[in-house]
């Protein structure tokens, strides 16, 4: 079994990153959060998180943080190479459990990845099956 840490190299850590994953505006809702995606170049999907004040107070707000990096992290090797996606919480919703993160997140990843492909701008690599 590979590495499992979610290291520094696997998330957006700059102003930048979200702003170029938010104005390539390839997305896909679910019930409780929006997932924004754009081409990294890597050989490796990283995560953004944005989680609003709208969402909760403080202890909500790290709640949900928590359960999405452990659904990226434990769901690593099912999600698609070469992307970087950001997830921002709707508004009020509370955080769903941490099992139905992990059946959600490669299958929402999987569609966007499939949208990029679509959109004229996309420089994704081809999946590696």
């Amino acid at each position: 079994m590979g590495d499992a840490r979610f290291r520094r190299c696997d998330r957006l850590r700059h102003g930048a990153e979200f702003r170029r994953a938010y104005q390539r505006r390839c997305s896909v809702g679910a019930d409780r959060f929006v997932l924004f995606a754009v081409e990294n170049g890597l050989d490796h999907a990283r995560l953004g998180l944005s989680v609003s004040r709208k969402v909760g107070g403080a202890v909500v707000r790290n709640l949900w943080k928590r359960r999405l990096r452990e659904a990226f992290r434990l769901s690593r090797q099912r999600l698609p190479v070469g992307i970087d996606l950001v997830i921002s919480p709707r508004a009020a919703a509370p955080p769903p459990p941490l099992v139905e993160l992990l059946d959600m997140l490669p299958v929402l990843a999987a569609r966007v990845a499939g949208k990029l492909r679509r959109k004229p701008d996309g420089q994704m690599k081809p999946p590696t099956d």
